[in-house]
């Protein structure tokens, strides 16, 4: 009687799971675009389809809220699936980019990039200067990644302490070396390095969200494509390879995706942490491990947790904007307490 009951539920949930995300993204970005110090109007919205230049609201929503909007949904979706790969990638329910130092290690890159090696910014042309910091995070992310890995697998293998405690004192060395920047920088470094630390999605453009959506769309395309390859490692990197998996060959790839996901992040939007650690636990929450449901939903569920994060850091304290990392790590704390408490209740 129990099963007959349970599987009407379960057959219905799971496939309205993605229905209910994808609206209520939709409704994200139209409340989001519409609310702020300056009220938008519904005219405003067919504004930019006349010959007539935009002004007032429609200006506000055409060039600034609307680009802030997409960013924050872009940048969301990377960071939740950068977080599901971490967790699938290393069989662990408490892995997160910002926990284990990958995004420090970008932000690191990138404060040297801004102060120590300035130099070498202003020595590029003007068409190559916008890459400068999305290629040093990348750099910064990936070593980090590659270190963590390693070391992770050396010190305390198959731990999850024992990749906590790793990931933190990478965070830790990084950290130091964003302190060490901020020391030397002068009054206009300082000021970016702070957007670092922060976070914030100030510097959304049309021109940016052509970027990150086209690196999003081929990062979504190569996670369906070794979904199934990732169902295979949640068994064992043994019982992967014995079905046909180069294990090697897949945590490579998982590594540079994940790195390359976070720089793009942490190079525009600077340090926002938590949402690859609490999307890809709702998902599974909903719709169970199976990575081909998980790697997509934790897309969207991501993006609409910083959709939503960033509406409220514009409208907490208006006409101020309060960091958007502010928000994520006070809602992101707790929740790692309580994912910890749970894992370790298993454990015990």
């Amino acid at each position: 009687m129990a099963e007959t009951a349970v599987a009407p539920f379960a057959r219905w949930r799971q496939p309205s799971v993605p229905l209910l995300l994808w609206a209520a993204v939709a409704l994200g970005l139209l409340a989001a675009a519409n609310i702020g110090a300056l009220q938008v109007q519904w005219r405003d919205w067919g504004a930019a389809l006349t010959d007539e230049p935009l002004s007032g609201s429609a200006h506000v929503l055409w060039h600034l809220r609307l680009p802030r909007v997409l960013l924050a949904l872009a940048a969301g979706a990377m960071l939740g699936l950068a977080g599901a790969l971490t967790q699938a990638l290393f069989r662990n329910p408490l892995a997160d980019p910002g926990l284990l130092g990958v995004t420090s290690g970008g932000t690191c890159a990138a404060a040297l990039a801004l102060t120590v090696f300035s130099g070498l910014h202003w020595a590029l042309p003007n068409s190559a200067r916008m890459w400068v910091l999305p290629v040093a995070a990348f750099v910064g992310t990936l070593g980090v990644t590659f270190a963590l890995d390693r070391l992770a697998r050396w010190l305390a293998p198959g731990s999850v302490a024992g990749l906590l405690l790793t990931g933190l004192a990478l965070s830790a060395i990084t950290m130091a070396v964003v302190g060490f920047c901020s020391f030397v920088a002068t009054d206009e470094q300082l000021r970016n390095l702070n957007f670092w630390t922060m976070g914030s999605l100030a510097a959304a453009s049309w021109k940016l969200l052509l970027v990150l959506g086209g690196a999003l769309l081929l990062a979504a395309g190569t996670a369906h494509r070794v979904a199934p390859l990732l169902n295979a490692l949640a068994l064992g990197d043994a019982a992967a390879a014995h079905v046909g998996v180069n294990v090697s060959r897949l945590r490579k790839q998982m590594l540079v995706l994940v790195a390359l996901l976070c720089a793009l992040a942490v190079a525009w939007c600077g340090l926002i942490g938590f949402i690859g650690l609490m999307a890809p636990h709702m998902v599974r929450q909903l719709v169970g491990a199976d990575q081909r449901r998980v790697l997509p939903l934790s897309m969207l569920t991501g993006a609409l947790l910083l959709l939503v994060a960033d509406t409220v850091a514009r409208l907490v304290a208006i006409p101020a904007e309060v960091p958007v990392g502010i928000f994520t790590a006070l809602i992101g704390g707790p929740w790692f307490l309580m994912l910890l408490r749970r894992r370790m209740q298993e454990q015990s």
